[in-house]
């Protein structure tokens, strides 16, 4: 379950690209060096539940002007003009670009399997289908080739976290792919205790603002932050006393159940965590845990007992109905069936970790009335959710997408 670095020659991993006069770090995997900016600058501890403010750096002339975006590792990127064809990793930089009104452009995706896509079908107005959009990882790699038929005029990744995916990849090949055909900008911000990721982190919202600078999508931005900041202090009002919050344990939906070997997590830093922190969450293993996983039996979880269990990736790597077998194997299990969480009937389907905007909306309010049903109403699952229930407007997120600010 994690992601396992891969060793290379260490001097071609250190090595330096020019980018636009910008030095880029070429170590692109485990003890890979920042540039001068990134090793200078301190790692970003900001908490979303913050208000969201516009990058004051960020330069955004009109897209008929050359302009740049500064973002780690890639440094100052130039843009001739707004891009409008993209390409992404994954659901957390590709969710920014829809957010940002760009799904029209959308032009290819390293992954389109497990986006939790019941999120999107929330949304009115809002078609968000990925069937005749290619998937670049196939067998394990991703072709080089693939970029030039896509051709798009930026991609959304981080060129270090790519290499981790595929160390086929060489520092000379995203050279290529950035030259020849257009801008890289992205930066891996799921959790941040990765040995290569030595350079800066960013909050959800601090890379949502570097992405909106190179669409040059500023209104929508700004429209999306205020929603989300909208959300969290009404969420921050109605939030017990820490004593009086349930504890909860953070587990792998991806484990195997009829084993009985779970993947317990504690409750990390990064963006794929963001919902937990900004609910208060209690994380049952948190303690307990050194690192950034445990695999645990049923007897270990016994141990512990929190008050609710909740799934990983519940959301975007199981249906309703595998969720629900999976959770009927644990009800059957005899030191299952002991749990707190099982015989309160708190089980429940958790987040993905690779959340832009939008996702984060959802998974938000849905662990927030998981955890505090008294305060915020009892979650009885996607789509069932009256607009009096809601924490924030759909048709306001459909309305920022469809450029009706």
């Amino acid at each position: 379950m994690s992601d396992n670095d891969t060793t290379t020659d260490a001097r071609t991993r250190r090595d330096y690209l020019k980018y636009g006069g910008a030095v880029i770090s070429g170590g692109l995997l485990a003890g890979c060096t920042g540039d001068a900016d990134s090793q200078s600058t301190p790692e970003s501890t900001d908490s979303d539940a913050s208000t969201v403010t516009a990058n004051p750096d960020a330069t955004t002339p009109t897209a008929a002007d050359s302009y740049t975006v500064s973002m780690e590792p890639m440094g100052e990127v130039q843009f001739d003009s707004a891009p409008e064809r993209w390409m992404a990793y994954f659901s957390t930089y590709g969710d920014m670009a829809i957010a940002l009104g760009q799904l029209e452009g959308l032009a290819g995706l390293i992954f389109t399997e497990n986006w939790p896509m019941a999120f999107f079908d929330a949304i009115p107005n809002v078609d968000v289908t990925f069937d005749d959009i290619p998937q670049l990882m196939r067998d394990g790699s991703i072709g080089k080739e693939a970029f030039y038929e896509m051709d798009s005029d930026v991609h959304l990744f981080d060129p270090n976290f790519v290499q981790v995916l595929d160390d086929t990849w060489s520092d000379s090949d995203f050279t290529e792919v950035r030259t020849n055909i257009g801008p890289i900008v992205g930066n891996s911000i799921r959790r941040r205790n990765d040995d290569w990721h030595d350079y800066r982190y960013y909050s959800l919202y601090e890379a949502f603002d570097r992405i909106a600078d190179a669409f040059q999508e500023r209104e929508r931005y700004a429209a999306f932050a205020d929603l989300h900041d909208s959300l969290l202090t009404e969420i921050n009002n109605g939030l017990p006393p820490e004593n009086e919050r349930p504890t909860v344990g953070l587990l792998s939906i991806n484990s195997d159940f009829e084993g009985g070997s779970f993947y317990a997590y504690p409750v990390h830093d990064g963006n794929g965590h963001k919902q937990y922190r900004d609910l208060g969450m209690r994380g049952a293993f948190d303690e307990v845990i050194d690192g950034s996983y445990a695999e645990w039996d049923y007897e270990q979880l016994l141990d512990v007992d929190p008050d609710i269990l909740l799934f990983q990736y519940g959301f975007s790597h199981v249906s309703t109905e595998e969720f629900e077998d999976r959770m009927a194997t644990m009800r059957e299990d005899p030191i299952g069936q002991q749990l707190s969480a099982v015989q309160n009937d708190r089980l429940y389907r958790g987040g993905t970790s690779y959340q832009g905007p939008i996702i984060n909306l959802f998974q938000t309010e849905a662990a927030a009335k998981q955890f505090y049903p008294e305060t915020f109403g009892e979650w009885h699952g996607l789509g069932t959710t009256s607009d009096q229930e809601q924490l924030f407007d759909r048709q306001r997120v459909a309305a920022i997408i469809n450029g009706e600010i």
